[in-house]
């Protein structure tokens, strides 16, 4: 066997399931029709600037978090619309892979799944739902700099998919504790949106 894949891949500790808690809370989404005024109050309101903005989405930031707030532009909407109006996720981060990994499998055993695990590309994200129906996404962000994570939102890959690449979250345990480089498994693939 080569001996630089043995370095490069050398078999961590399994993940147990730890009691972590977020090291931030990270970003809050939500869904609109009114997307102009909702972004021009956001701006005003946090001193935000904007990041990214297409058709579909805009990403927001006050600090030097890839974002803070996005807005969802979904056409039609009314507030009556329960599912689908108003506040779409909050999101809150982990300090490492490991953490993020090590609370998937806690709540794993405690029969909470995530319905949406997801590489945005800035962040790997399990998204789940508590027992009133919000969404609650759980991420580590992928880049070592707050820096890199706001140029990725620049990128030619965001432009062309700003939602991310889905993946099992079992397969990238069992490829973390085979030693894959993290920068390797959170680098997100070139597929499909999901």
């Amino acid at each position: 066997m080569d001996s630089n894949f043995e370095a490069v891949n050398k078999p961590r500790q399994p993940i147990e399931p730890e009691t972590v808690s977020p090291s931030l809370f990270a970003h809050f989404v939500v869904r609109s029709s009114n997307l102009p005024a909702m972004r021009a109050w956001y701006r005003t309101v946090l001193a935000a600037r904007v990041v990214f903005e297409n058709d579909y989405i805009c990403f927001l930031t006050y600090d030097d978090e890839h974002h803070r707030v996005a807005i969802v532009n979904v056409p039609g909407l009314h507030a009556a619309d329960a599912e689908s109006w108003g506040l779409a996720h909050l999101a809150y981060g982990y300090k490492s892979l490991r953490q993020l990994l090590s609370t998937y499998r806690r709540l794993k055993g405690e029969g909470i799944l995530p319905y949406r695990p997801i590489n945005h590309g800035p962040t790997t994200s399990l998204y789940y739902r508590d027992p009133d129906g919000n969404n609650i996404e759980l991420q580590v962000d992928n880049f070592a700099t707050k820096e890199e994570a706001a140029r990725y939102f620049l990128s030619e890959a965001f432009k062309e998919n700003p939602i991310g690449v889905a993946f099992d979250p079992e397969e990238l345990v069992k490829a973390y504790e085979a030693g894959v480089p993290e920068s390797e498994l959170v680098r997100r693939p070139a597929t499909a949106k999901t």
